[in-house]
C-alpha cells in the first residue's frame, strides 16, 4: 500500500442504498477506467455513492470541492519555497494520477473553464497529465480514474461544461430516491422510526414540487438527515424542521409560510 494514499482510503463501508443499476454500471466503467460524470440535484447522494464505490473497489479516493477561485495549479500542483529553496508539491489531481487513486471533482462547473481544461489529456486515450511548470508528463497510473459531479438544474449558460469536456465522460443520472427508499435512508442515517422518516420525506416531496415556483432548490435527502438527527436528539419535530428544512432554503416570507404549513400538516 502506498503510504501517501493511506489517508485517502475509506476505512468503513459507507451506507449507500442503490436505487437502480448504478453500482453495476459504475463497476463496469471502472473496469475500463472510463471517466465518469454524476449528474443530479444537491444532496441526493452523489458524493456518498462515490465513497461507497471507492470502498467497494478497494481504491483510495481523493476528493476536491471545486470553486470559482480554484486555479489549475490548485489541481495539478505548484512550486513552494522552503528553507532549502524551492520544491514541487503535487496537487490532488496529480497525486491521484501518479499513485493510482480515484479523483473526484465535486461540483466541477464551479471551477473556471480554463481550470477544467487541464483534465482533458487525462480523459482520453492518452491518460497523461502535463505539468508545464515542472516540465514533466505524468502517465496516469493503471488504477487512476477521474469522476466529476454537478447539478445540471442549477447551472446558468455561463456555468456549464463545454461539449468538449462532457463528451469525454460516461454519465450517471441521480435524483432523490422514491418515497420508501428515501424514508429507509433517513431512518438508517438518523435512528428515527419509520413513521417520522415518512413524514420528513412527505414534507420534502411537497417542497420539491415548489422548485421553479418560488424555490431554487427543493429539500434534499441530506437536509432530511439533518432534521432526523435533531429529532432523534430530542428536539421538537416542528422546531427541527424549521431549522433544517425551511430556514436554510428560503428567505421569502410567503414561501416560508408555505413550507411551515407543510411541516405543521405532518407534525
Amino acid at each position: 500500500m502506498n503510504d501517501q494514499l493511506t489517508e485517502y482510503r475509506i476505512k468503513k463501508a459507507p451506507y449507500y442504498r442503490a436505487t437502480g443499476d448504478e453500482t453495476e454500471l459504475y463497476e463496469a466503467a471502472y473496469s475500463v477506467r472510463m471517466p465518469m460524470m454524476l449528474k443530479g440535484p444537491t444532496g441526493c447522494g452523489k458524493t456518498r455513492f462515490v465513497e461507497y464505490m471507492a470502498y467497494k473497489l478497494g481504491k483510495p479516493l481523493i476528493t476536491v470541492a471545486c470553486n470559482e477561485d480554484m486555479t489549475a495549479s490548485d489541481l495539478v500542483g505548484r512550486f513552494l519555497l522552503d528553507p532549502q529553496g524551492t520544491r514541487w508539491q503535487d496537487g490532488p489531481l496529480t497525486l491521484a494520477a501518479r499513485l493510482g487513486a480515484i479523483c473526484y471533482l465535486d461540483e466541477v462547473v464551479e471551477a473556471r473553464q480554463d481550470t477544467t481544461v487541464v483534465i482533458h489529456p487525462l480523459t482520453d486515450n492518452r491518460r497523461v497529465l502535463p505539468l508545464e511548470k515542472k516540465g514533466e508528463l505524468v502517465q496516469a497510473h493503471p488504477d487512476f480514474q477521474l469522476v466529476i459531479s454537478y447539478n445540471p438544474g442549477y447551472q446558468s449558460l455561463m456555468k456549464d461544461l463545454k461539449q468538449s469536456t462532457k463528451q469525454r465522460f460516461g454519465a450517471l443520472d441521480f435524483n432523490y430516491p422514491d418515497h420508501e427508499i428515501e424514508a429507509e435512508i433517513v431512518s438508517h442515517e438518523t435512528g428515527v422510526n419509520k413513521e417520522v422518516a415518512d413524514k420528513l420525506v412527505s414534507i420534502a416531496e411537497r417542497a420539491r414540487n415548489l422548485k421553479g415556483h418560488g424555490l431554487d432548490e427543493g429539500i434534499s435527502t441530506r437536509m432530511l438527515v439533518y432534521a432526523g438527527s435533531l429529532i432523534n436528539k430530542g428536539v421538537e419535530a416542528k422546531a427541527a424542521c424549521r431549522v433544517t428544512l425551511v430556514r436554510p432554503i428560503t428567505d421569502d416570507p410567503d414561501m416560508r409560510d408555505a413550507l411551515d404549513a407543510a411541516v405543521t400538516t405532518y407534525f
